[in-house]
């Protein structure tokens, strides 16, 4: 009797191990495919894995992600829509590019200028503290009627004003100049005189090597250098105001996230304010050690940007983003909301913080040009 109850037991608590075994290892089976609109050579991507990495480790193996490229498994500029569908899980970019769907997209990435002064960590906190986060999510789900989430991820800026075949001193030189622009950046640069020519980022040295453009917008620092714009012009201008506190997203299949464990969408949230901060950081070292290539290997240029032109923009977007007010109520209301937050964080920053070049002129004085 002693060893059939014994045995008994045994059976029972290998049933109980091997469901405890089989659900372990069902959970460490889900696999997430999501897709960038960037090549496999931009930072931003490495950015993307770098996130992916982290999932990994956060959920034990339980959660994996296959961050693919731009191109990968759908054009680029499809991978919102592929997202709402489900062809893939997730769609790493910038919202900025969906303007053509609505002008309110470009809100969500904190451009163009950092919205009403904010910078990136400003834009953050309005996102989680003054409720920008669940205006992201209904724009998407209510005003576009895509069944997507969205979080910010990674910020690539501040990106300089550009790189120009002659060196320009004033708006005046600006004008006629054919440029390339996407989005909303090249309708407000339009509107100051800029012949804009729209074009993917692959066609930009060609372009340029062809004479066709006589400057163009990329991002600026190492991704140019990846590019090779040096390598035709000479000319390099920055900062710019276009981009000046840009912000991107990851947008995620809704019914993909509500299908995840609560505490592997607590390990994605945690990864992606990770790859916000490790990722940023590493860039502007890449950035800084490509500034200096620039310079030291290839007689590059490296000019600050007529104030004139800055100044221009950011009336030129105060006049758009009143006019588009006034035709969207959802663009209002958010852009409302930005500046409601900005009022109370830009000039307190202002006050507290010292201003960087104070800081920066009395340890690395300007070179003199």
């Amino acid at each position: 009797m002693y060893m059939v109850g014994r045995t008994a037991a045994f059976a029972a608590a290998f049933s109980v191990v091997s469901l405890i075994g089989g659900a372990a290892l069902a959970q460490q089976s889900r696999t997430l495919t999501m897709q960038s609109a960037v090549p496999p050579t931009a930072t931003s991507q490495e950015g993307f894995k770098f996130f992916a990495e982290r999932v990994d480790k956060l959920t034990g193996g339980n959660l994996k992600i296959n961050a693919l490229p731009g191109g990968a498994l759908v054009p680029p500029f499809e991978i919102l829509d592929a997202a709402h569908k489900k062809v893939i899980d997730g769609a790493y970019g910038i919202s900025y590019w969906w303007f053509g769907k609505s002008k309110a997209a470009t809100l969500f990435s904190n451009t163009p200028a950092g919205i009403a002064g904010m910078d990136q960590v400003d834009f953050i906190g309005w996102v989680f503290e003054a409720g920008g986060l669940e205006l992201w999510n209904e724009f998407y789900q209510k005003e576009l009627k895509l069944n997507l989430v969205a979080f910010p991820i990674i910020p690539p800026s501040p990106q300089a004003l550009g790189w120009f075949k002659r060196p320009i001193k004033d708006l005046a030189d600006f004008r006629g100049m054919k440029c390339r622009q996407t989005g909303i950046v090249a309708e407000l640069y339009a509107k100051m005189g800029m012949a804009v020519v729209n074009m993917p980022g692959g066609e930009i040295l060609p372009a340029a090597e062809r004479g066709t453009i006589d400057c163009a917008e990329w991002v600026g620092g190492i991704e140019d250098l990846r590019l090779g714009l040096h390598t035709v012009w000479k000319y390099h201008y920055t900062p710019g105001m276009h981009e000046s506190a840009s912000v991107g997203e990851l947008a995620i299949n809704k019914d993909v996230w509500d299908s995840l464990p609560a505490q592997n969408q607590e390990a994605m949230k945690s990864a992606m304010m990770e790859t916000f901060l490790r990722w940023w950081a590493s860039w502007q070292k890449q950035n800084a050690e490509a500034i200096e290539e620039f310079a030291s290997k290839h007689d590059v240029k490296l000019l600050t940007a007529p104030p004139e032109i800055n100044l221009a923009f950011l009336k030129v977007w105060d006049e758009f983003a009143v006019a588009e007010s006034a035709k969207s109520p959802f663009f209002k209301k958010v852009y409302e909301s930005q500046k409601a937050y900005a009022a109370k964080v830009v000039p307190a920053k202002r006050f507290m913080f010292p201003p960087y070049t104070t800081q920066a002129d009395y340890y690395f004085p300007p070179a003199t040009r």
